[in-house]
């Protein structure tokens, strides 16, 4: 009897590492909109666009596909940023490309650490891409499930 409880035992971890295992190989998506946010009154006028982007975790590898249009001057850079939640400001973590147009698309793959994956899914984790005409970003989005 305690043989048959122990091989029960057994059977049960196995198969709770198996399921671990396989949630962890499979991808999770996350998806955003690029919305044109005003940091004060000064730059509204200067911000203008959209755009959106999907992004699909497999392992800690986040690879990021998007496209924006509308933007009053050609996109310079675009960033992905880390922060504790939706809503909050982070530092850069990676460059993404981006086309140098006022319409374009983004892309790039990033490896997260353990840290940013826990930001990732708290909302924490999104993009920004800049142009030459404001400061600060001209479009933003947090990357949700």
């Amino acid at each position: 009897m305690i043989f048959n409880r122990r091989v029960a035992i057994a059977i049960g971890i196995a198969f709770g590492g198996l399921v671990v295992t396989l949630a962890a190989q499979s991808n999770q998506v996350f998806k955003t909109r690029l919305s044109a946010v005003a940091a004060d009154a000064k730059t509204r006028a200067a911000l203008a666009g959209s755009g959106s982007a999907s992004a699909t975790l497999s392992g800690s590898d986040l690879t990021i596909h998007g496209s924006f249009e509308g933007l009053l001057s050609p996109a310079t850079k675009a960033d992905l940023h880390s922060a504790v939640a939706a809503g909050v400001r982070g530092p850069a973590i990676a460059a993404l490309s981006v086309s140098p147009a006022e319409s374009g698309k983004i892309a790039g793959t990033v490896s997260l650490t353990s840290a940013q994956l826990t930001s990732l899914h708290k909302g924490g984790i999104y993009i920004e891409i800049y142009t030459g005409k404001a400061a600060d970003a001209v479009l933003w989005g947090w990357l949700l499930p």
